[in-house]
């Protein structure tokens, strides 16, 4: 089963792995030695509850965790009903004799899989039954164009034909077609040729079965069936992900039972959730949550602003854009329209002082490192940060120029020139 890598170091994940329980929609997963280390990334916190995410648990029997019941199932699909050896070698971790007794104790001879396509009278029945696969006239397949991309999603599937361009193991029959039964053949050799016909006898009740299960699923109308999943919520969705492996050995009606058991569920829990949310607070009446609601979206509209005011002080690299971003905001919280409205004598055109109000880092400054903030249009905390690197540089220096100073900083020269006349000016830092 595909997961997302770890959020802390961003290796792939091992069993057993942690889920935070807390954040969300998306999955937040971590391995164990980034969860021990105590990893925070932005509203992950470490001391969030948490799961143990593993499929080291016992199914049908102890001794069987899930993990291996999912290798046996797969080791039979590739090595065949029978070949327990290669069963065995492919799981690794249980002998010849234990996968088959537990095969045939849980999915063979248990009646609770008396319906699967693993049980012998439906294989018995599937030798007798027809190779095309209809389609009713009510879910009649789509008709794209040869080698289209819809065509390849199809597998090639030709609805006129109600048949398939490549078959499973399209070339089964190439070991056949040489040979001949004929009256001088030895016993070893006529032998022979019935084991390879037997083997492709196999080789076609596998072609077919899975042809049924594509029948039965409607996995043809490959888009259809997308569109009917993407109805589930994104958890229920991982779930139908991670349990898509077993509908091959269940029915399609007991598996979308399953599913949506599953979904209503998950409604359930949340529809619960959001009552116990309504009694934590008080509300006693639908009427009140409606308003509850209303106010928590514009209490959440107001959280995600002040979020990202900070992610753009935090991330934004240019000081000039910075500043025109911050004085635009400050502007525009303060009821004032950021246009143009005076012009010089030499036809440039002047914008009006910087409204510091609010700002951070504005009860930090005397009265005329503020007026000089106004003037140049320059919020309290990047000016702040260029006085310092500039009076560092003129301590390390002895004196510091002009040059040296729009060296230091990036920014527009004329804001330079002001903010380092105005340093002389108050003794900050000396000419060299």
């Amino acid at each position: 089963l595909d997961r997302p890598p770890c959020r802390g170091c961003s290796s792939n994940l091992v069993e057993p792995y942690i889920k935070c329980a807390e954040c969300g929609p998306s999955p937040f997963l971590l391995c164990l030695q980034c969860f021990t280390r105590g990893f925070e990334f932005k509203k992950h916190e470490s001391d969030h509850k948490y799961e143990i995410m593993t499929s080291d648990f016992p199914v049908l029997e102890p001794g069987w965790t899930a993990q291996e019941e999912m290798a046996v199932l797969e080791a039979v699909m590739d090595c065949g009903f029978g070949n327990w050896l290669d069963v065995a070698y492919q799981m690794r971790t249980k002998s010849k004799e234990e996968c088959e007794a537990h095969y045939m104790k849980n999915f063979i001879n248990n009646p609770l899989f008396s319906s699967t396509l693993l049980n012998l009278r439906q294989i018995e029945e599937a030798r007798t039954a027809d190779t095309a696969i209809p389609f009713k006239p009510t879910d009649d397949p789509p008709r794209p164009t040869f080698d289209s991309l819809l065509s390849r999603d199809m597998a090639g599937y030709m609805p006129a034909r109600a048949d398939f361009m490549e078959e499973f193991d399209n070339y089964a029959e190439w070991d056949l077609k040489d040979i001949d039964f004929v009256d001088d053949d030895s016993d070893l050799l006529h032998a022979l040729k019935i084991a390879v016909v037997d083997i492709y006898h196999s080789r076609l009740k596998e072609r077919g079965r899975r042809k049924k299960i594509i029948r039965d699923h409607g996995l043809i109308n490959l888009r259809k069936f997308q569109i009917l999943e993407h109805r589930y919520p994104k958890e229920v969705q991982d779930l139908y992900d991670a349990m898509r492996r077993f509908a091959r050995v269940v029915g399609p009606i007991e598996h979308d039972k399953f599913i949506e058991s599953h979904a209503l569920e998950f409604e359930l829990r949340r529809e619960i959730g959001r009552l116990q949310e309504y009694r934590r607070a008080g509300i006693q009446s639908f009427c009140s949550a409606k308003v509850y609601e209303r106010v928590k979206h514009v209490r959440e509209d107001e959280r995600r602003k002040r979020t990202m005011l900070v992610d753009v002080l935090q991330y934004i690299q240019d000081g000039r854009a910075c500043q025109q971003w911050l004085s635009k905001q400050a502007d525009i919280d303060a009821g004032i329209t950021p246009v143009v409205i005076t012009t010089s004598a030499t036809g440039r055109r002047s914008a009006p002082p910087l409204n510091l109000t609010g700002l951070p880092g504005t009860e930090k400054l005397n009265d005329r490192e503020k007026e000089l903030c106004q003037v140049v249009r320059l919020v309290p905390g990047a000016y702040l940060e260029y006085k310092q690197a500039l009076l560092n540089e003129c301590r390390r220096q002895g004196g510091l120029r002009l040059a040296q100073a729009r060296a230091l900083i990036k920014i527009d020269v004329n804001k330079t020139r002001k903010i380092y006349d105005f340093l002389i000016k108050e003794g900050y830092i000396n000419k060299t």
